[in-house]
């Protein structure tokens, strides 16, 4: 028993440096928590609901308003990995159902040059990570990450930059006709 102790001590030093080395997880990379609500220029209020099992799957509903009317609903997975995923979306009392779902993130952190690609039915998205950009915006000062988004269906193409902030959101988009649309608070 006695000569297995000092490789039993190695293999603990080695395991506890390889932990130490690895990134802990953070559970708020991706915002999520009930009650988390981002209101943009455009007058869209987001609003994190309680997550709720729909379809078997654990998702977070997550409400796109104007005023007090709510026009969609996306539900969203997050997993224990620390991706996040397009399960559905609930508009105009119809839910279309992904299935595969939709990698809207990979477990974070997310780096430059990043690229990640999703599809479900005729929908095809490849999203990169194309750098930073400090921002002065009313909701404060930031520096985000740049996601470039380029989506397909039906045979069109169009690109959307959003600027998304590890642990706050997002706190601009860009659409495809060049709108911008920044966090308001």
């Amino acid at each position: 028993m006695r000569p297995l102790l000092p490789l039993l001590l190695t293999a603990l030093t080695l395991l506890t440096a390889v932990q130490a080395a690895t990134p802990a997880l953070d559970p708020n990379y991706y915002p999520h928590r009930p009650g988390t609500r981002w209101t943009y220029s455009s007058g869209e209020t987001q609003i994190v609901g309680a997550p709720v099992i729909h379809r078997g799957v654990k998702v977070t509903p997550v409400s796109h308003q104007y005023g007090s009317t709510t026009y969609s609903q996306d539900l969203v997975e997050y997993r224990a990995d620390g991706s996040v995923w397009l399960r559905g979306v609930n508009a105009a009392g119809r839910l279309s159902w992904y299935s595969p779902p939709l990698l809207v993130y990979p477990p974070g952190p997310l780096q430059t040059g990043q690229k990640w690609q999703a599809a479900s039915g005729p929908l095809r998205m490849t999203v990169t990570v194309t750098g930073t950009a400090p921002l002065k915006l009313a909701a404060g000062t930031f520096n985000a990450l740049i996601l470039r988004t380029e989506s397909v269906t039906g045979g069109r193409s169009s690109v959307q930059l959003t600027y998304f902030v590890p642990a706050f959101g997002i706190v601009r988009y860009q659409t495809a006709d060049g709108s911008t649309i920044d966090l308001q608070r």
